[in-house]
């Protein structure tokens, strides 16, 4: 990661998006609020009213800003990176939704009152972005398949009682089912088809803190995305391919296809429901495009 320290010397005012119709955003709105003010960091909290929200308060409001915090799920962590791509306005995620995923990436504590001063004292990271058709954002990936079934057939009373939980029941059921779909994808002009039970289009490669590796050599700062492309046959296959992504093994495998790229065209037959980063798209065909360190997110000094 290319990191730059922060000017601990310097005084800051932070901005905190706040999602209340998040899972926990509202319940720990005072909590963030009050380890801001441990930390000796002036912050003003801004609730979002409805979806876009975050990104409208991000562009009008982070020039009077050093930091902008979201506290929410993803979605809102992600409408905020998206509206200050490029800008060089650096963004501290804290964890409020169901999943956290990329608060979970990042390696930031899923425990509010830890995460703020471990952030505010962390360093600033420059991370590649992909960038949708539809003109969203995301930092960790896009996916058909498996991971998009896990998104849309998690309820909310699931997500609403076991949290994350919901996503293991979900994607299990996913997973199991194995439904194979025709895939086209096009790689900065490389086509290729195959059968596939899961697509993705991977920033981070790293899964729940490296427990898991999508790919191999997927790097979230070096001005490339990852294709990754399964294709498990049989329960045998699919049981194969976990224990080789648990292992980190990436030698040749015909149920596995990966590509590097800046550009990328995925259709599929029948269309299927595409997600990003935990929000669910639309349907298929779906095409992303890198924003090389696009991105400047506030991390702990340990990643």
């Amino acid at each position: 990661m290319a990191a730059v320290p922060l000017e601990p010397a310097v005084p800051r005012r932070a901005l905190l998006v706040v999602n209340p119709a998040s899972r926990l955003g509202s319940r720990y709105h005072r909590t963030a609020l009050a380890a801001f003010r441990r930390a000796g960091v002036a912050c003003d909290a801004i609730l979002t009213e409805q979806q876009g929200h975050g990104a409208e308060i991000a562009r009008t409001l982070s020039p009077k800003y050093d930091v902008v915090f979201t506290l929410g799920g993803d979605g809102t962590a992600m409408e905020v990176v998206g509206a200050l791509a490029g800008t060089g306005r650096p963004v501290g995620i804290l964890p409020g939704g169901t999943g956290n995923l990329i608060a979970r990436t990042l390696g930031i504590p899923l425990s509010v009152r830890r995460a703020v001063p471990l952030l505010l004292a962390g360093r600033e990271a420059r991370v590649d972005l992909g960038r949708l058709s539809v003109g969203r954002h995301f930092a960790f990936a896009a996916g058909i398949g498996v991971d998009a079934s896990m998104i849309a057939e998690a309820s909310a009373t699931l997500k609403r009682h076991f949290g994350v939980l919901a996503y293991v029941v979900s994607w299990s059921a996913a997973a199991w089912r194995r439904e194979m779909f025709r895939v086209r994808v096009t790689v900065d002009g490389e086509v290729i088809e195959r059968e596939a039970t899961a697509v993705m289009v991977a920033n981070f490669g790293a899964v729940l803190n490296d427990l898991m590796i999508l790919g191999p050599n997927i790097r979230h700062d070096d001005g490339m995305l990852d294709l990754c492309v399964f294709s498990p046959r049989t329960a045998w296959d699919a049981m194969r391919i976990a224990l080789k992504l648990l292992r980190k093994d990436f030698r040749s495998d015909p149920r596995m296809l990966y590509r590097a790229g800046r550009h990328f065209c995925i259709e599929t037959l029948p269309p299927r429901v595409a997600q990003a980063d935990g929000e669910l798209l639309g349907d298929t065909p779906l095409e992303v495009t890198v924003e090389p360190l696009a991105a400047q997110l506030l991390v702990p000094w340990r990643n």
